[in-house]
């Protein structure tokens, strides 16, 4: 792998694993509610691509999307926030990226794809460790977080299933974002009872849309050019660990046997699923 990717491929998985550290410390704080954090990240991230497309010269790019592309990402933004007022930075992305990957894992079994008895064994050990991480006990995380955060992973996997071969995948980004503007400040105003702002929060949503989301999905997509697709899908199995490591860092949160061991069975059992594909499509 050339230094260029590798550096583009660390920032990107970083940029990932800050989304969650920023959205926890927003929500977990009150410095903001879910609803406005959501809106601001959206309309930030709309700004930031469009002003990115600008000054590339393709200001016209941002035509009407596709309403399965645009419901997902939406989608993925609103539960990803809502489900981070009772989660954790670290178990909210385990949990959303076990849910993407599992997400793509089945639509591949749907599009007819032969999986071997290994890659099955990966699956129902990634499977077992999203189980065991939301299992009922002493520290099992909130059940509603848990289910809004699978749903956003589910969305995440099927935003990027629409997205794969778009020919300008910028562009498109940006006009995703850019329509899902209009539904997020919906959101906003059915939830207007809720509303909660602070500079804290407004800075952190800000930062998390601009940044981390739009800048962070521009060099994603520019770490693509040099990655094959199973090593694209892989290194982002590296996100929660990262998100673990910050929430210790930056957000003091603890670090328990459940989530460890949940850990190495979903990142381990997707990384088997993975390794396969890749010794099947060698052969």
């Amino acid at each position: 792998m050339k230094v260029g990717t590798l550096a583009a491929t660390t920032a990107a998985m970083v940029a990932f694993a800050a989304n969650s550290l920023l959205c926890r410390a927003a929500l977990g704080d009150a410095h903001i509610d879910a609803a406005s954090f959501s809106s601001i990240r959206v309309l930030s991230g709309a700004l930031t691509l469009g002003l990115i497309l600008l000054l590339r010269g393709r200001g016209r790019s941002a035509g009407p999307g596709d309403w399965r592309t645009v419901l997902s990402l939406f989608a993925y933004i609103v539960f990803f926030s809502f489900a981070y007022l009772s989660l954790d930075a670290a178990t909210g992305a385990l949990i959303l990226f076990g849910a993407v990957q599992l997400t793509m894992f089945a639509v591949a079994l749907r599009q007819g794809e032969r999986i071997s008895t290994v890659g099955w064994l990966g699956y129902l050990l990634a499977a077992g460790g999203l189980v065991y991480l939301v299992s009922p006990g002493v520290t099992a995380p909130a059940p509603l977080g848990a289910l809004l955060m699978a749903v956003a992973g589910v969305a995440w996997g099927l935003y990027s299933l629409f997205g794969k071969g778009v020919p300008d995948p910028l562009a498109a980004t940006a006009r995703n974002f850019i329509w899902c503007v209009p539904p997020a400040l919906l959101t906003s105003l059915l939830l207007a009872a809720e509303l909660r702002l602070s500079a804290t929060g407004l800075v952190l949503a800000i930062v998390s849309g601009a940044i981390t989301s739009g800048l962070g999905y521009v060099i994603w997509y520019a770490a693509l050019a040099g990655l094959t697709a199973t090593r694209a899908a892989t290194v982002q199995l590296s996100v929660p660990v990262i998100a673990a490591l910050g929430g210790v860092l930056f957000l003091a949160e603890p670090v328990t046997l459940r989530l460890v061991m949940a850990s190495v069975a979903t990142l381990g059992g997707v990384g088997i699923v993975l390794a396969q594909r890749t010794a099947r499509s060698a052969r």
